[in-house]
């Protein structure tokens, strides 16, 4: 399988650090986003650790192969975290990042997730997320005790429930299916999905090509605050 990737990562218009990380291998079919958690220190330190080991697997042959070593480099990841933040003089120090990973091979896919970053496929003029929040808002949906129409902008819109970093016993949420030619996958972190609703990647990502529409939803992000750091990895399967 071939595919065309295009990626975006900005630092938005009110923070100082870029904390997103980007990974793109398209040789491998893999690619991810992570998103070093708003708040904490280090958060730029955390993203960077995960793409890198990402980036660092070793060769191996087989979807379920490549997305099973995935996931177990980043439990290890999660232990470094864990204890480089308990290295510090506060010991209360959490250093986390978010993940959503991607990996496609024989024409099936594998998405892989810890977090609110999220993973989308575009087919045939319809849009589907393929990952699900790990977030109170999305809990609080889950249980019918918030409308999704609303949950964007919750109060705790921000608070995660899972992360790399934060807790020692790591669980990795993943979702498979069929790869279809000309199927696109975003991947993205929340500095893009908080602003730009899903309905408007696939007006962007369906009808223009892949450079222009990337450009597109970073001019919308920021027209709208980009309030936090802002990344996306695009890709085609052709």
């Amino acid at each position: 399988m071939s595919f065309d990737c295009v990626s975006r990562t900005h630092v938005g218009l009110r923070r100082k650090v870029n904390e997103d990380s980007i990974l793109v291998r398209t040789e491998r079919g893999l690619w991810a986003v992570a998103d070093g958690m708003g708040g904490h220190e280090a958060g730029d330190v955390a993203s960077a650790m995960v793409t890198d080991a990402l980036r660092a697997l070793p060769i191996v042959y087989g979807l379920d192969e490549l997305v099973e070593s995935a996931i177990d480099t980043l439990r290890h990841v999660n232990r470094q975290l864990i204890d480089l933040a308990h290295s510090e003089d506060d010991r209360s120090r959490t250093i986390g990042t978010t993940v959503v990973g991607l990996a496609i091979a024989d024409g099936q896919f594998r998405c892989f997730w810890a977090g609110d970053s999220r993973a989308y496929r575009i087919r045939h003029g319809q849009i589907r997320r393929l990952s699900r929040d790990h977030s109170l808002v999305q809990d609080l949906v889950d249980a019918g005790m918030l409308n999704p129409a609303d949950a964007e902008k919750h109060e705790s819109a921000n608070v995660i429930t899972r992360a790399v970093g934060v807790s020692a016993d790591l669980q990795v949420d993943s979702s498979t299916g069929e790869a279809m030619s000309a199927d696109i996958f975003v991947l993205a972190s929340d500095g893009v999905t908080r602003v730009v609703d899903d309905q408007e990647l696939l007006e962007q990502f369906a009808t223009a090509p892949l450079e222009d529409a990337a450009d597109k939803i970073v001019e919308l992000v920021l027209a709208r605050g980009a309030p936090d750091n802002l990344s996306m990895v695009v890709t085609r399967v052709n």
